[in-house]
């Protein structure tokens, strides 16, 4: 079983990058000419995906216009679906509502201004042989401190998270899952919540969260300077 469904989470505002693109929201941010979002679609579509689900927010119109260019131009055979808030759900409400839009069972969640070289197969396979609730990628680090981390226990199921700090070392949460979309639809959750505060962190003792270490090329343009290492690692990759 490979996934081959995708919700794509792209109405962050990118209040942190306000200095570098005041106008644009995060996943727009220009890369050697096109929008960050074309690199992120650009390579799940080369993973298997075969239908995207756009979790979209702030400035969604401009995205709008992006994608009926872009799937016109580049992606005609390929299905799209577009999930809209009118007001900001966090990305648990966001997710919630995007999969309500779903036609597969388990389904990838990517976030939009992430960029994370994932092997999908193997983790559609992995999550698949854990039976997992959810699977989240992890991306190994050294010397870090704009995220916390990811600890696992032997099994690979998820033991704890820890807080932002500087780390020698670890485990970061790379932004993107497997999940099974017919269980977290059944959850009792509220229309607006964080997935990682207030699902991932608050029930990994009780639910089965697996993760799923990837040591691939990762970037999060978040903040202007890792926007800046992006443009020119993601050109000299091209």
């Amino acid at each position: 079983m490979i996934i081959k469904e995708a919700i794509i989470l792209a109405g962050g505002l990118g209040t942190r990058l306000r200095s570098a693109i005041p106008d644009l929201p995060k996943c727009m941010a220009p890369i050697d000419g096109k929008p960050f979002l074309h690199y992120v679609v650009a390579y799940f579509k080369k993973q298997g995906i075969e239908k995207f689900i756009f979790s979209l927010g702030y400035k969604h119109e401009m995205i709008e216009e992006f994608l009926k260019k872009e799937f016109t131009i580049n992606y005609s055979p390929f299905t799209i679906q577009l999930s809209i808030e009118k007001d900001p759900l966090g990305t648990g409400g966001a997710i919630k509502l995007a999969c309500t839009k779903a036609t597969e069972q388990s389904i990838a969640v990517i976030n939009g201004d992430t960029f994370f070289k994932i092997d999908l197969p193997q983790l559609s396979s992995f999550y698949k042989m854990h039976n997992a609730d959810c699977t989240l990628c992890l991306k190994p680090m050294k010397n870090f401190d704009r995220y916390g981390v990811v600890e696992l226990n032997k099994d690979d199921s998820i033991k704890k998270f820890s807080e932002k700090k500087f780390y020698a070392s670890g485990l970061i949460n790379g932004g993107i899952y497997a999940l099974n979309t017919k269980k977290f639809l059944t959850e009792d959750l509220p229309e607006k919540f964080s997935f990682e505060k207030d699902y991932l962190e608050k029930f990994y003792s009780t639910k089965k969260f697996i993760g799923f270490v990837q040591d691939e090329y990762f970037i999060d343009i978040g903040i202007p300077e890792d926007y800046e290492r992006a443009q020119l690692e993601i050109r000299n990759e091209k």
